[in-house]
């Protein structure tokens, strides 16, 4: 398997996009591996990279997200991350994984060791390439499901929140982070960007807001784009450009992620 990578990138020049492209393949088997032992009975697929493998989001992303769908099925994460780790040792990578496992979120933090210097993609034999798996088990509920088939790196059969959901998701993350993450503005101006995309899933956004101490009004289809423009207005714009320019396929994007921009697309979908 690790010719097959070797062949995904031998062309590619840049090489934080190789790296990017090392990354998603790395997660598109993590995710075959769930999906052949069980994830998806009780997981659902969430986040940016969930946007990236379902409906081709032009920017990269690091971790693979989930929630629960059905919290009273027995949580078997550890056995699942053993999955993970035993299917990458097996084809002779060097991987770890440090898990923690918390009573409302899960997470395992995954780490190869090595590769970037067997791909050319790094002069250090010890550099790391490391991908975060997290899993919310009390995730706010209203949340609706699909199920969909797509081809990435192979055939995979994922759970996942449909797209007034996965949108509700999102908004909640720009009107409560407490820190700007300019992949969080890049996929607002996405979402926006398709005008055939459905409003978010209020039920699910609402109770998002208050399961983590919202202490705004409550948000419908009416008012939600008012109270996301007046959060845009407040973000740190050079740490916005920072923090998404190294995951973008395309830099040029960059020059249309602008306030303004993102208050005409707010106003122009209302």
């Amino acid at each position: 398997m690790k010719d097959y990578l070797k062949q995904q990138i031998e062309k590619i020049r840049d090489t934080n996009f190789a790296r990017c492209l090392v990354r998603e393949y790395l997660q598109a088997r993590m995710l075959e591996c769930l999906q052949e032992n069980g994830a998806f009975v009780n997981w659902a697929f969430v986040g940016g990279t969930a946007l990236r493998f379902l409906y081709s989001m032009p920017r990269f992303s690091e971790d693979l997200d989930f929630s629960t769908t059905e919290p009273k099925i027995r949580d078997n994460f550890e056995e699942l991350m053993l999955k993970i780790k035993d299917r990458f040792l097996a084809e002779d990578y060097k991987i770890t994984i440090k898990a923690k496992a918390a009573k409302t979120v899960k997470a395992a933090f995954i780490k190869f060791s090595g590769l970037l210097y067997e791909l050319d993609l790094s002069p250090l034999g010890s550099e790391i390439i490391s991908i975060k798996i997290e899993i919310d088990c009390n995730p706010p509920t209203g949340a609706k499901l699909e199920t969909s088939i797509i081809r990435k790196h192979g055939f995979l059969n994922l759970q996942h929140y449909d797209k007034s959901s996965l949108l509700a998701g999102k908004l909640h993350a720009l009107a409560t982070r407490k820190y700007t993450k300019g992949r969080d503005v890049y996929d607002l101006m996405w979402y926006l960007s398709d005008r055939k995309w459905p409003e978010p899933n209020i039920l699910l956004l609402n109770n998002a807001l208050k399961q983590t101490g919202w202490s705004g009004p409550e948000l419908t289809e009416e008012n939600w784009r008012q109270h996301i423009a007046a959060r845009v207005s407040e973000f740190d714009w050079n740490k916005v450009i920072a923090d998404i320019k190294p995951f973008i396929e395309k830099q040029s994007d960059l020059q249309m992620l602008t306030p303004q921009n993102l208050i005409i697309l707010l106003k122009n979908n209302a």
